[in-house]
């Protein structure tokens, strides 16, 4: 049986999610979006599941305040998602996705081995994560989480000085706002480095080809070479605003929508 693929949402989906969680369906994956609210436009065939029983939303707060009317600040959506995956991981959930990853083939692996694969030459991404449940990388981030602070114990010595300087100039007392990504892909790519882990991560082209050219997704051209290399299991977009825009003839997007659609 192929994994179930497990993710978390905050708001609405817009095309590019729903054509990515629509892949994941058409691989043959059971799919389950985990949220704190109904989300409209969900795809047909994706589950939605309780977001506060796996982690619960005062959780947040640990990360910042929420705004006046209640709503997260900035960076808060996504470094709860890197909490929220390491969560998934010790309740076995299945393997976790990010809700824009656009998967062309299933995913299988061995369940007693981590899977993730390189986003760069010397960075792993979390985007595409399953770890063993009892795993030192998921330990890690227990311990982590029961801390008020969130200050991880791997932090580098020049992000300890970044934020002592941070500190003593008047700003932020939180480690959460030290930079976006603390608790994401670094994090991820220490500790599996101390775990021994880094042999089993897969090739870039697995997963990231497109991820730090957005154009080869977005833009009209020739990505023939991209669907049909054997390497490609799927494609993780770092889209932000050119998500929102509608696909463009002849783009990758406008041909994962039309198959996915």
């Amino acid at each position: 049986m192929l994994p179930e693929i497990v993710t978390f949402w905050h708001g609405p989906l817009d095309t590019l999610r729903q054509t990515c969680l629509r892949s994941q369906v058409a691989a043959g994956h059971k799919v389950t979006v985990y949220s704190f609210d109904t989300i409209p436009g969900l795809p047909a065939g994706v589950d939605n599941a309780e977001a506060e029983a796996i982690l619960p939303h005062a959780f947040s707060e640990k990360l910042r305040p929420p705004q006046p009317d209640g709503r997260w600040r900035d960076w808060t959506t996504l470094q709860f998602s890197d909490f929220f995956r390491m969560k998934l991981m010790t309740k076995k959930a299945g393997l976790w996705m990010d809700a824009d990853v656009v998967l062309l083939k299933p995913v299988t692996f061995d369940p007693a081995k981590p899977y993730f694969a390189w986003e760069r030459s010397r960075r792993l991404g979390n985007s595409v994560l399953y770890l063993p449940h009892d795993h030192a990388i998921v330990r890690a981030f227990e311990g982590l989480m029961a801390q008020d602070e969130l200050t991880p114990e791997w932090l580098s010595l020049s992000h300890r000085l970044s934020f002592a300087m941070k500190r003593l100039g008047g700003g932020s007392h939180r480690v959460s706002d030290l930079r976006i990504a603390i608790y994401g892909p670094p994090a991820l790519t220490i500790l599996a480095k101390r775990s021994g882990d880094l042999k089993n991560a897969l090739p870039k082209a697995s997963f990231y080809s497109v991820h730090s050219e957005p154009r080869l997704f977005f833009d009209p051209g020739d990505f023939s070479a991209l669907i049909n290399n054997p390497e490609v299991i799927g494609f993780h977009i770092s889209g932000k605003g050119r998500s929102l825009q509608p696909p463009i003839p002849g783009s990758l997007f406008a041909w994962a929508v039309e198959r996915f659609g």
